[in-house]
Protein backbone atom coordinates (compact mmCIF):
# COMPACT_ATOMS: atom_id res chain seq x y z
CA UNK A 1 0.00 0.00 0.00
CA UNK A 2 1.47 3.36 -1.02
CA UNK A 3 1.67 6.15 1.54
CA UNK A 4 1.30 9.93 1.39
CA UNK A 5 2.59 12.59 3.77
CA UNK A 6 1.22 16.05 4.43
CA UNK A 7 3.49 18.69 2.87
CA UNK A 8 2.60 21.28 5.53
CA UNK A 9 0.97 20.95 8.96
CA UNK A 10 -2.26 22.45 7.53
CA UNK A 11 -3.71 22.33 4.01
CA UNK A 12 -7.15 23.37 2.79
CA UNK A 13 -8.50 23.30 -0.73
CA UNK A 14 -11.74 23.05 -2.71
CA UNK A 15 -11.48 20.81 -5.76
CA UNK A 16 -13.52 19.35 -8.61
CA UNK A 17 -13.01 15.70 -9.44
CA UNK A 18 -14.45 13.69 -12.32
CA UNK A 19 -12.42 10.55 -11.77
CA UNK A 20 -10.27 9.26 -8.90
CA UNK A 21 -6.96 8.57 -10.64
CA UNK A 22 -4.91 7.35 -7.67
CA UNK A 23 -5.25 4.00 -6.02
CA UNK A 24 -6.26 4.05 -2.34
CA UNK A 25 -3.43 5.35 -0.14
CA UNK A 26 -2.59 5.45 3.54
CA UNK A 27 -2.29 9.12 4.50
CA UNK A 28 -0.33 10.11 7.59
CA UNK A 29 -2.58 12.97 8.66
CA UNK A 30 -6.14 13.77 9.73
CA UNK A 31 -8.53 14.85 6.99
CA UNK A 32 -12.05 16.28 7.10
CA UNK A 33 -13.86 16.06 3.74
CA UNK A 34 -17.16 17.76 2.95
CA UNK A 35 -18.89 16.83 -0.32
CA UNK A 36 -20.12 20.05 -1.93
CA UNK A 37 -21.71 18.40 -4.95
CA UNK A 38 -21.89 14.99 -6.63
CA UNK A 39 -22.39 11.43 -5.49
CA UNK A 40 -20.53 8.16 -5.42
CA UNK A 41 -18.84 5.77 -3.03
CA UNK A 42 -16.23 6.46 -0.38
CA UNK A 43 -13.69 3.63 -0.14
CA UNK A 44 -12.03 3.38 3.27
CA UNK A 45 -10.12 0.44 4.72
CA UNK A 46 -11.64 -1.77 1.99
CA UNK A 47 -15.17 -0.79 3.02
CA UNK A 48 -17.53 1.05 0.67
CA UNK A 49 -19.90 3.77 1.89
CA UNK A 50 -22.15 5.90 -0.37
CA UNK A 51 -21.85 9.69 -0.34
CA UNK A 52 -23.83 12.61 -1.75
CA UNK A 53 -24.00 16.39 -1.42
CA UNK A 54 -23.50 17.40 2.20
CA UNK A 55 -21.73 14.19 3.31
CA UNK A 56 -18.91 14.78 5.78
CA UNK A 57 -16.10 12.30 6.45
CA UNK A 58 -13.24 12.26 8.91
CA UNK A 59 -10.17 10.16 8.13
CA UNK A 60 -7.49 9.35 10.69
CA UNK A 61 -3.76 9.08 9.90
CA UNK A 62 -4.07 5.29 9.58
CA UNK A 63 -7.06 5.07 7.24
CA UNK A 64 -6.65 3.91 3.64
CA UNK A 65 -9.00 6.07 1.60
CA UNK A 66 -10.27 6.66 -1.91
CA UNK A 67 -13.37 7.59 -3.95
CA UNK A 68 -15.45 6.04 -6.73
CA UNK A 69 -17.51 8.77 -8.39
CA UNK A 70 -20.88 8.18 -9.96
CA UNK A 71 -21.16 11.85 -10.97
CA UNK A 72 -18.61 14.72 -11.05
CA UNK A 73 -17.76 15.55 -7.45
CA UNK A 74 -16.77 18.83 -5.84
CA UNK A 75 -15.41 18.67 -2.32
CA UNK A 76 -13.61 20.62 0.38
CA UNK A 77 -10.61 18.88 1.96
CA UNK A 78 -9.09 20.05 5.25
CA UNK A 79 -5.86 18.25 6.14
CA UNK A 80 -3.89 18.77 9.31
CA UNK A 81 -1.35 17.09 11.56
CA UNK A 82 -0.86 16.91 15.29
CA UNK A 83 1.90 19.51 14.90
CA UNK A 84 -0.62 22.07 13.67
CA UNK A 85 -3.00 21.71 16.61
CA UNK A 86 -0.18 21.78 19.16
CA UNK A 87 1.64 24.76 17.63
CA UNK A 88 2.17 27.80 19.89
CA UNK A 89 0.92 25.94 22.96
CA UNK A 90 2.66 25.45 26.30
CA UNK A 91 3.94 22.00 27.28
CA UNK A 92 0.82 21.13 29.30
CA UNK A 93 -1.52 22.07 26.45
CA UNK A 94 0.60 20.16 23.92
CA UNK A 95 0.41 17.00 26.03
CA UNK A 96 -3.36 17.40 26.49
CA UNK A 97 -3.89 17.87 22.74
CA UNK A 98 -1.64 14.92 21.88
CA UNK A 99 -3.55 12.67 24.28
CA UNK A 100 -6.88 13.89 22.88
CA UNK A 101 -5.80 13.24 19.29
CA UNK A 102 -4.63 9.72 20.15
CA UNK A 103 -8.06 8.97 21.62
CA UNK A 104 -9.75 10.31 18.48
CA UNK A 105 -7.35 8.26 16.35
CA UNK A 106 -8.55 5.06 18.03
CA UNK A 107 -12.25 6.03 17.92
CA UNK A 108 -12.37 7.01 14.27
CA UNK A 109 -10.02 4.34 12.97
CA UNK A 110 -12.34 1.76 14.56
CA UNK A 111 -15.44 3.30 12.99
CA UNK A 112 -13.86 3.78 9.56
CA UNK A 113 -12.88 0.12 9.59
CA UNK A 114 -16.33 -1.24 10.40
CA UNK A 115 -19.11 1.32 9.94
CA UNK A 116 -20.09 4.79 8.76
CA UNK A 117 -19.73 7.79 11.02
CA UNK A 118 -23.13 9.44 10.78
CA UNK A 119 -23.94 12.97 11.96
CA UNK A 120 -27.49 12.32 13.09
CA UNK A 121 -28.54 15.74 14.39
CA UNK A 122 -29.47 18.29 11.66
CA UNK A 123 -28.19 21.08 13.94
CA UNK A 124 -24.78 19.37 14.13
CA UNK A 125 -24.66 18.98 10.34
CA UNK A 126 -25.41 22.67 9.90
CA UNK A 127 -22.86 23.65 12.54
CA UNK A 128 -20.09 21.62 10.88
CA UNK A 129 -20.96 23.04 7.44
CA UNK A 130 -20.81 26.58 8.88
CA UNK A 131 -17.47 25.93 10.59
CA UNK A 132 -15.96 24.51 7.39
CA UNK A 133 -17.20 27.53 5.44
CA UNK A 134 -15.62 29.80 8.05
CA UNK A 135 -12.35 27.88 7.77
CA UNK A 136 -12.29 28.34 3.97
CA UNK A 137 -12.80 32.11 4.36
CA UNK A 138 -10.22 32.41 7.16
CA UNK A 139 -7.65 30.41 5.20
CA UNK A 140 -8.17 32.49 2.04
CA UNK A 141 -7.97 35.86 3.83
CA UNK A 142 -5.05 34.99 6.15
CA UNK A 143 -5.64 37.95 8.42
CA UNK A 144 -3.94 38.30 11.87
CA UNK A 145 -4.53 35.32 14.20
CA UNK A 146 -5.96 33.19 11.38
CA UNK A 147 -3.83 30.20 12.38
CA UNK A 148 -5.19 30.26 15.94
CA UNK A 149 -8.74 30.61 14.59
CA UNK A 150 -8.24 27.61 12.29
CA UNK A 151 -7.05 25.56 15.27
CA UNK A 152 -10.23 26.43 17.17
CA UNK A 153 -12.47 25.67 14.18
CA UNK A 154 -10.88 22.24 13.69
CA UNK A 155 -11.19 21.41 17.38
CA UNK A 156 -14.89 22.30 17.31
CA UNK A 157 -15.51 20.15 14.21
CA UNK A 158 -13.74 17.17 15.78
CA UNK A 159 -15.67 17.56 19.03
CA UNK A 160 -19.00 17.59 17.19
CA UNK A 161 -18.10 14.50 15.13
CA UNK A 162 -16.76 12.71 18.23
CA UNK A 163 -19.94 13.25 20.22
CA UNK A 164 -21.98 11.78 17.38
CA UNK A 165 -19.82 8.65 17.53
CA UNK A 166 -20.21 8.60 21.32
CA UNK A 167 -23.97 9.04 20.99
CA UNK A 168 -24.02 5.96 18.78
CA UNK A 169 -22.29 3.95 21.47
CA UNK A 170 -24.59 5.25 24.18
CA UNK A 171 -27.69 4.30 22.20
CA UNK A 172 -26.36 0.91 21.13
CA UNK A 173 -28.66 -0.75 23.72
CA UNK A 174 -31.51 -0.25 21.27
CA UNK A 175 -29.67 -2.43 18.75
CA UNK A 176 -30.43 -6.08 19.53
CA UNK A 177 -27.36 -7.30 17.61
CA UNK A 178 -24.13 -7.29 19.66
CA UNK A 179 -20.98 -5.96 18.08
CA UNK A 180 -19.05 -8.74 16.29
CA UNK A 181 -16.33 -10.37 18.36
CA UNK A 182 -13.58 -9.55 15.84
CA UNK A 183 -14.52 -5.84 16.04
CA UNK A 184 -14.15 -5.92 19.81
CA UNK A 185 -10.83 -7.74 19.53
CA UNK A 186 -9.42 -5.21 17.06
CA UNK A 187 -10.58 -2.27 19.17
CA UNK A 188 -8.93 -3.91 22.18
CA UNK A 189 -5.67 -4.15 20.22
CA UNK A 190 -5.84 -0.47 19.25
CA UNK A 191 -6.59 0.69 22.78
CA UNK A 192 -3.86 -1.46 24.35
CA UNK A 193 -1.17 -1.23 21.68
CA UNK A 194 1.22 0.17 24.31
CA UNK A 195 0.57 -2.71 26.73
CA UNK A 196 2.12 -5.97 25.41
CA UNK A 197 0.77 -8.03 28.35
CA UNK A 198 -2.82 -7.32 27.27
CA UNK A 199 -2.05 -8.41 23.71
CA UNK A 200 -0.79 -11.87 24.62
CA UNK A 201 -2.76 -14.98 23.63
CA UNK A 202 -3.63 -16.10 27.22
CA UNK A 203 -5.00 -12.65 28.08
CA UNK A 204 -7.05 -12.42 24.87
CA UNK A 205 -8.39 -15.97 25.32
CA UNK A 206 -9.62 -15.16 28.82
CA UNK A 207 -11.03 -11.74 27.92
CA UNK A 208 -12.96 -12.93 24.85
CA UNK A 209 -13.84 -16.40 26.16
CA UNK A 210 -11.94 -18.30 23.49
CA UNK A 211 -9.62 -21.28 23.66
CA UNK A 212 -5.99 -20.18 23.71
CA UNK A 213 -5.31 -22.56 20.82
CA UNK A 214 -8.14 -20.97 18.78
CA UNK A 215 -7.39 -17.24 19.23
CA UNK A 216 -4.77 -17.11 16.47
CA UNK A 217 -6.79 -19.24 14.06
CA UNK A 218 -9.93 -17.14 14.64
CA UNK A 219 -8.07 -13.86 14.14
CA UNK A 220 -6.45 -15.02 10.90
CA UNK A 221 -9.75 -16.39 9.57
CA UNK A 222 -11.54 -13.06 10.09
CA UNK A 223 -8.74 -10.65 9.10
CA UNK A 224 -6.58 -12.60 6.68
CA UNK A 225 -3.40 -12.09 8.72
CA UNK A 226 -1.92 -13.34 11.95
CA UNK A 227 -2.45 -11.53 15.23
CA UNK A 228 1.25 -10.72 15.54
CA UNK A 229 1.43 -9.41 11.96
CA UNK A 230 -1.54 -7.14 12.63
CA UNK A 231 -0.10 -5.80 15.91
CA UNK A 232 3.33 -5.17 14.36
CA UNK A 233 1.86 -3.49 11.26
CA UNK A 234 -0.37 -1.25 13.36
CA UNK A 235 2.54 -0.29 15.62
CA UNK A 236 4.81 0.59 12.69
CA UNK A 237 2.06 2.78 11.18
CA UNK A 238 1.73 4.57 14.51
CA UNK A 239 5.50 5.05 14.71
CA UNK A 240 5.55 6.49 11.18
CA UNK A 241 2.77 8.89 12.11
CA UNK A 242 4.55 10.01 15.29
CA UNK A 243 7.84 10.53 13.40
CA UNK A 244 6.17 12.56 10.66
CA UNK A 245 3.79 14.63 12.75
CA UNK A 246 5.19 15.06 16.27
CA UNK A 247 8.29 16.23 18.07
CA UNK A 248 8.49 13.12 20.29
CA UNK A 249 11.94 11.54 20.55
CA UNK A 250 12.52 7.96 19.38
CA UNK A 251 12.81 6.92 23.02
CA UNK A 252 9.49 8.58 23.89
CA UNK A 253 7.76 6.89 20.94
CA UNK A 254 9.21 3.52 21.98
CA UNK A 255 7.94 4.02 25.53
CA UNK A 256 4.49 5.16 24.38
CA UNK A 257 3.93 2.21 22.03
CA UNK A 258 5.22 -0.55 24.29
CA UNK A 259 8.58 -1.34 22.65
CA UNK A 260 11.21 -2.76 25.00
CA UNK A 261 13.49 0.21 24.34
CA UNK A 262 14.74 2.48 21.56
CA UNK A 263 16.96 -0.26 20.15
CA UNK A 264 13.97 -2.62 19.87
CA UNK A 265 11.95 0.04 18.02
CA UNK A 266 14.87 0.72 15.65
CA UNK A 267 15.25 -2.96 14.82
CA UNK A 268 11.51 -3.50 14.18
CA UNK A 269 11.18 -0.27 12.20
CA UNK A 270 14.10 -1.11 9.88
CA UNK A 271 12.71 -4.59 9.34
CA UNK A 272 9.31 -3.32 8.22
CA UNK A 273 10.37 -0.07 6.49
CA UNK A 274 12.81 -1.32 3.88
CA UNK A 275 15.90 -0.86 6.05
CA UNK A 276 15.21 2.84 6.76
CA UNK A 277 15.88 3.87 10.35
CA UNK A 278 13.39 6.00 12.35
CA UNK A 279 15.80 8.97 12.27
CA UNK A 280 16.24 8.66 8.49
CA UNK A 281 12.48 8.41 8.06
CA UNK A 282 11.91 11.58 10.10
CA UNK A 283 14.77 13.44 8.38
CA UNK A 284 13.56 12.55 4.88
CA UNK A 285 10.02 13.60 5.71
CA UNK A 286 11.14 16.96 7.17
CA UNK A 287 13.34 17.59 4.14
CA UNK A 288 10.40 17.00 1.81
CA UNK A 289 8.32 19.52 3.76
CA UNK A 290 11.10 22.12 3.72
CA UNK A 291 11.62 21.79 -0.05
CA UNK A 292 7.95 22.37 -0.77
CA UNK A 293 7.50 25.24 1.66
CA UNK A 294 5.31 28.13 0.58
CA UNK A 295 5.91 30.20 3.71
CA UNK A 296 3.06 28.74 5.74
CA UNK A 297 3.79 26.90 9.00
CA UNK A 298 6.97 25.24 7.80
CA UNK A 299 8.46 22.53 9.98
CA UNK A 300 12.18 23.07 10.46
Amino acid sequence: MKQKMLQRPFELYVSDMEEWQSRPLIYHFFEVVQILDGEGVRVVNRNRFPYNKGSIFLFTPLDCRGFEMQSPTRFCSIRFSEVFLSKCKNAQDRERISSWLRQLEHIFYHHNRFERVLIKQPADCQMIATLINNMVQEYDRKEPYYEENLQHFITLVLNIIARNVADGKLTSKEDPEPEPLINRMLLHVHENINNPDKLRIPYLAKKFNLSATYVGEYFRKLTGESLQQYITQYKIQLVQHRLANSTLTISQIADELGFTDESHLNKQFRKHSGGVSPLEYRKNNKRTIAKQDNGFLTIK
